[in-house]
C-alpha cells in the first residue's frame, strides 16, 4: 500500500470536496426543498432530455417549495460559446443560485455559469457516467467535441444532489462508462504520489491521506459490486451494489481524483478526442482503455494488466482500439495522439517514467495487443451513439 510520501507531506494539505453530498432513490423530488435554501429563485440549465422526461415533476417540486426557476435547456457542448450562452442567459434571467441537472457536460457548464456569476451552485447528476459531479473542474470542448482545455474552478459545488433511482434508470451504458472512469482513480492517485506531483487542490498541495484512503476505497468497491451492478441495471434493477457503485463514481472517484490527481489515462483518453472516430464513445470507456494504456507506459507487471483488463471486460469496457472505435487506426493517428498526450500542461505528464511520443505510441500499440491476447471482445457492452 503507497503511502504519503514525507517529502511531499511536509509541504502542507490540500482537500476540497462539495460543500453537501445527497444520494437517494427520488431525491429529486425534493429539488425545490433543497432550493429553497438558497433563495426564492433559480436558474437552472437542464438537458432536454431530462426536462422532457421529469420537467413537469421537477417545476411542480419547486412550486410547492415557493421557488421560481427558470429553466433553460442545455446546448449539448461545454463549449467556449456555450458557456457564454449559459452565462448570459443566466444574468438576464436573474436567480439567487445557479442548478445543473444532466450529464457531465451540462453540469461542467453550469459550475462555471455559477462561478462566474457568484451564485450558489447545485448539481443534480442524472448518470453516473463520470466523476466530474463534486469537482471543482470542468472540461472545456471545442464545438466540434474535441477537448479544450481544463477550467479549475475557484469553488467546488455546494450541493450535490443524486436521484439513485433516476441514475439507475438510465441506460447502463452510463452507469458502466462511470465505472471505467472510476477505475482509473487509484491507479493515477498511485501515478501521481510516485511522481510527488500536486493535488488539484491549488497552491502547490500534495495529495492528503483522506484523498489517498478515499482513492483506494473506491478501488476496492469497483472490484467488489462492479458486476454486480451492472447485471441489476441492465435488468433495471437499483440494488445496494448499484448505490456502492453510484457513490463510487460519483462521490468517491471526484473526491479521489480532484485530491490525488489524474495521469496518463486520461491524458491518452483525452488525446483520442483528436481522432473523430472515437467521438461516439463516452469519457469513461476511453479512460478505461487509457489505464491499460499507462500499466504498460508505466512497466506494470504483466499479472496487473491482465487483472485490469479481465475486470473491464467483466464489467463490459474497452479493452482494444477496436472497443473504441480506432480499429482502423494509422501509425499517423496513433502518432498524433502520442503527441497530444504529452503536450504542454496534459496528464500524461503526470507519471514518474521517462516519456516520448514513441514510447507513448508503443503503449497504446502493446495494450491493444495484450487485451487481444487474452481473446478480449465479446463482453464488450457499448459501442457508438
Amino acid at each position: 500500500m503507497i503511502q504519503q510520501s514525507a517529502s511531499n507531506a511536509s509541504l502542507g494539505r490540500g482537500f476540497g470536496g462539495p460543500g453537501k453530498y445527497v444520494q437517494a432513490p427520488g431525491a429529486l423530488r425534493a429539488l425545490g426543498e433543497y432550493l429553497n435554501a438558497y433563495g426564492p429563485t433559480t436558474f437552472i440549465l437542464i438537458d432536454r432530455f431530462i426536462d422532457d422526461l421529469m420537467g413537469a415533476e421537477l417545476r411542480e417540486s419547486l412550486a410547492k417549495a415557493g421557488v421560481t426557476a427558470h429553466f433553460e435547456l442545455f446546448g449539448g457542448e461545454c463549449s467556449a460559446e456555450e458557456i457564454d450562452r449559459a452565462v448570459t442567459a443566466a444574468k438576464n434571467a436573474g436567480g439567487h443560485s445557479v442548478v445543473g441537472i444532466g450529464g457531465g457536460k451540462t453540469m461542467d457548464t453550469a459550475k462555471v455559469v455559477a462561478v462566474d456569476l457568484k451564485l450558489p451552485m447545485i448539481i443534480a447528476p442524472t448518470v453516473a457516467s463520470t466523476d466530474a459531479p463534486c469537482s471543482a473542474i470542468a472540461v472545456r470542448y471545442t464545438s466540434a467535441g474535441v477537448l479544450d482545455t481544463g477550467l479549475f474552478l475557484m469553488r467546488n459545488p455546494d450541493l450535490v444532489l443524486v436521484d439513485s433511482a433516476v441514475v439507475a434508470a438510465a441506460p447502463p451504458r452510463y452507469l458502466i462508462s462511470g465505472i471505467g472512469d472510476a477505475f482509473s482513480t487509484w491507479f493515477e492517485a498511485r501515478s501521481n504520489l510516485e511522481a510527488r506531483c500536486d493535488n488539484f487542490i491549488g497552491h502547490r498541495h500534495p495529495p492528503t491521506a483522506a484523498g489517498i484512503a478515499i482513492a483506494q476505497k473506491c478501488h476496492e468497491i469497483l472490484l467488489r459490486d462492479g458486476l454486480s451492478a451492472r447485471q441489476a441495471v441492465e435488468r433495471g434493477a437499483l440494488t445496494p451494489a448499484v448505490e456502492a457503485i453510484i457513490e463510487a463514481n460519483t462521490l468517491l472517484s471526484g473526491l479521489g481524483f480532484e485530491n490525488c490527481g489524474v495521469s496518463a489515462a486520461h491524458g491518452i483518453s483525452d488525446a483520442l478526442t483528436e481522432l473523430d472516430a472515437a467521438h461516439a464513445y463516452l469519457h469513461g470507456e476511453k479512460v478505461a482503455f487509457g489505464v491499460l494504456c499507462m500499466l504498460v507506459l508505466e512497466g506494470r507487471p504483466h499479472e496487473e494488466f491482465v487483472e485490469a483488463a479481465e475486470f473491464l471486460k467483466s464489467v463490459g469496457l474497452p479493452t482494444r482500439l477496436e472497443d473504441v472505435g480506432l480499429i482502423d487506426a494509422s501509425d499517423a493517428d496513433l502518432d498524433l495522439v502520442a503527441e497530444v498526450a504529452l503536450k504542454a500542461g496534459a496528464s500524461t505528464l503526470r507519471t514518474s517514467v521517462p516519456l516520448s511520443t514513441q514510447m507513448v505510441r508503443d503503449a497504446i500499440i502493446a495494450a491493444d495487443a495484450n487485451s487481444s491476447a487474452l481473446g478480449h471482445g465479446p463482453a464488450w457492452r457499448g459501442g457508438k451513439s
